[in-house]
């Protein structure tokens, strides 16, 4: 029997955040979200200097690409923080940490 074609394509985001909690992953579930709305949650220069890397328990890690936007972001930790919050709620990170090592080519 001939399977039909779906028409309009559908975001694939939803569908994995739905799997990873299906499976038990709420962190994966929350690195993932975190992922998506990174650029909206500290804006698009922050996003062009630092990309989040990982989530371990209820702290998120990033690389940043320089050691001044480390610095300058450390400073901005807290509202980070409150931005991601906002978005998440009890699901966003409590606690940031920076290194640098983020390459903007990769």
């Amino acid at each position: 029997m001939a399977r039909k074609r779906q028409r309009h394509p559908k975001s694939i985001g939803p569908v994995v955040g739905q799997v990873l909690a299906d499976l038990g992953l709420e962190a994966a579930q929350d690195a993932f979200r975190i992922g998506e709305l990174w650029e909206e949650a500290v804006g698009p220069e922050v996003a062009r200097h630092c990309r989040p890397v990982a989530v371990r328990g209820k702290v998120l890690e990033a690389e940043v690409d320089s050691s001044v936007w480390c610095q300058q972001l450390q400073m901005e930790r807290e509202q980070l923080l409150a931005a991601l919050h906002e978005r998440m709620g009890d699901a966003a990170p409590s606690d940031l940490r920076l290194r640098v090592g983020y390459n903007r080519g990769s």
